[in-house]
């Protein structure tokens, strides 16, 4: 059964609801409900209703969970925001969205009354650990709220918005159906059914609250009543820490994760107890299979992945047993029919690479954009994000790459994630980007970028070294041509990468 913050304070009113991992702040069931009902009121009391919406702007801490679940429990949309945004992408999104209050800290309050300044809205801003700037102190604000205020409360929704990686971030419109609280929304029942979320589970969660898979599993984690442990920022070696100190059950991560952990000493990745772990999820972006792999011989089948996005317009799930079977897939569709389909909209057999279509699934708007909507859409009701990939004759799905980073080069449709997988799994490389930059015979020819590891010289000599390493497992059309190196790559927290960044470096240079 699936409850509600709020059972779970009255039954257990001490027990942990998450814990800040650096900090070591515990947050209990009776104080986040007590916070959240507290932050509602705020809210209700400024003229908020149903269906409105406020924004988040913070790095993970204590307070955004009480945020987040006060504007669940009065039947408010939410929107968190990407930390790593400029003013004028969080000014174009609170716009955007009509946020009317907006929350922050003082590590970004600059930038968020910068953003704020520059849109009509929002008119109620809140700093959780400060004021200035238009900002009002949070804890000055609830003190001054009527104890008379009795907010309506029903369920609210996210309000989340896609990536941006490829181009201005889309707001992704959930049904709002205001619900009596408690009642859970359909993620819960997935986590629980698919990967055994209850009441004993202790989820780690290394990622930023304002990406979609975090927010929601923690949030999910509270309906069940078990324990999330936050973490600030991620760190490898912390990660495999807390998984040993808490007896965390579950986690989910990125496959940038796992390569940093695989990629630490022995001594250091084999020194944690992680016996506890039952369930180690991966998504948002694709895993190397060499990657998983070494996933699975070091923690065992426990490894977990599903495909999804933003819009949830189709759901693939797959374990580890399943991946062995398959390896390269991202699973079978337990939301939606996948359908694969050419330009002119004509299904292809298994193992032809094509857009990737779901019939059946949930249907999902762009927020105030009806053209990118329609595009989404096929006559047949179907829809798609973009994603080019394959179904098997046993109807995995198997992920190519986004349409937007398909590489034409002398008329052949070259996938970058070919290349990108080779090159991530050599020693001296941390991270790494592949994409088609302008030549004036082939149209586009197939370019690198490389972070490297620490310690590791970035010369000619290390270009040539990679350039042989990727010509040793990939046809030498599918391998770059040349390699730059960069500090650290435009990647956001969820794992992918903003290759239209690097693309735009390259956009006005063409090789020959």
């Amino acid at each position: 059964m699936v409850d509600f913050p709020d059972t779970h304070a009255a039954a257990d009113p001490g027990r942990p609801a998450y814990i800040m991992a650096d900090s070591g702040t515990v947050v209990t069931y009776r104080e986040l409900v007590d916070d959240s009902r507290d932050i509602a009121k705020l809210l209700w009391s400024r003229g908020l209703r149903h269906g409105d919406c406020v924004a988040v702007l913070m790095e993970n801490s204590a307070p955004f969970p009480k945020i987040a679940w006060a504007a669940q429990r009065i039947g408010l949309r939410y929107v968190t925001l990407s930390t790593r945004l400029l003013p004028d992408e969080v000014a174009y999104i609170l716009g955007d969205s009509g946020a009317r209050a907006l929350f922050t800290s003082v590590r970004h309050l600059d930038a968020a009354a910068d953003a704020a300044d520059a849109v009509p809205g929002p008119g109620h801003r809140f700093a959780v650990d400060g004021s200035g700037r238009g900002f009002e102190n949070l804890s000055e604000a609830l003190a001054s709220v009527p104890h008379e205020v009795v907010p309506d409360e029903c369920e609210g929704v996210d309000l989340l918005y896609s990536s941006g990686t490829t181009g201005r971030p889309k707001g992704v419109v959930a049904e709002l159906p205001l619900h009596p609280l408690g009642t859970p929304p359909g993620v819960a029942a997935l986590l629980h059914d698919q990967w055994g979320f209850d009441r004993d589970s202790v989820y780690l969660s290394p990622a930023p609250l304002y990406h979609a898979a975090p927010l929601r599993f923690t949030m999910t984690v509270h309906r069940y009543g078990g324990t999330a442990i936050v973490m600030e920022r991620f760190d490898p070696e912390r990660a495999l820490e807390l998984v040993e100190r808490y007896r965390v059950t579950h986690t989910q991560m990125v496959p940038t994760m796992f390569i940093r952990m695989l990629k630490l000493p022995d001594e250091q990745r084999t020194g944690h107890d992680v016996s506890s772990l039952q369930v180690v999820i991966h998504a948002a972006a694709p895993c190397p299979p060499d990657t998983k792999r070494a996933m699975i011989d070091w923690l065992g089948p426990i490894i977990h992945e599903y495909y999804s996005s933003t819009e949830n317009s189709l759901f693939t799930t797959l374990d580890s047993h399943e991946w062995l079977a398959h390896p390269g897939s991202v699973g079978r569709a337990i939301l939606g029919v996948p359908h694969i389909l050419d330009e002119s909209g004509n299904e292809l057999p298994p193992g032809e690479s094509g857009t990737i279509w779901s019939e059946g699934g949930l249907l999902f708007e762009y927020l105030n954009d009806p053209a990118k909507t329609a595009e989404s859409r096929n006559d047949r009701g179907w829809t798609t994000v973009g994603d080019l990939g394959y179904v098997d004759n046993d109807g995995f799905l198997y992920l190519s790459d986004r349409r937007a980073d398909l590489i034409l080069s002398g008329g052949v449709n070259i996938y970058p994630r070919e290349s990108e997988d080779v090159l991530v799994v050599h020693p001296k490389v941390a991270d790494a980007a592949v994409f088609g930059i302008p030549h004036d015979e082939l149209g586009e020819a197939v370019h690198a970028v490389v972070q490297t590891a620490p310690g590791v010289v970035a010369d000619g000599a290390l270009e040539e070294e990679l350039l042989a390493f990727c010509r040793e497992r990939l046809s030498t059309f599918k391998c770059p041509r040349r390699i730059d190196f960069v500090d650290e790559l435009p990647r956001h927290a969820t794992g992918k990468l903003y290759k239209r960044l690097l693309r735009d470096r390259y956009a006005r240079q063409t090789v020959s």
